[in-house]
């Protein structure tokens, strides 16, 4: 089937849409100006960051994944030294040997917090 065109459509043709600076199209009002920042202020990584792979970022290897579950820390996601630091706190005064826990226990929490903030054995 055709297109039918009107004489009526043909005189007055396509009129140029106006847009003032405050009308925006779709989602998220299109691309800022040149020289704008963004609203966070940082720019987003294309894939994961080298962060992300360490014992405290999303993707932790096999001892992160034991550290964590020694100190009673989500096995999976992102963690900060705070969070890690806590969770030692915590840990240390359950299983303290002054306070009646194991002195083998208190090594293997003390290891786990040092591994999760990245702390090395000098000497090794």
């Amino acid at each position: 089937m055709a297109l039918v065109v009107t004489k009526k459509a043909e005189e007055e043709g396509p009129q140029p849409r106006e847009k003032s600076p405050e009308v925006r199209n779709g989602f998220g009002g299109g691309t800022p100006a040149r020289g704008a920042k963004r609203k966070g202020g940082k720019k987003r990584a294309p894939s994961l960051s080298k962060a992300d792979w360490g014992p405290l970022g999303k993707h932790p290897d096999l001892d992160a994944i034991v550290a964590r579950q020694r100190l009673q820390l989500p096995l999976s996601g992102r963690i900060t030294e705070a969070d890690v630091t806590r969770a030692w706190k915590t840990a240390a005064g359950e299983h303290h040997p002054d306070r009646g826990g194991e002195h083998d226990t208190m090594q293997l929490v003390n290891g786990a917090r040092d591994l999760l903030l990245g702390r090395g054995v000098a000497g090794k």
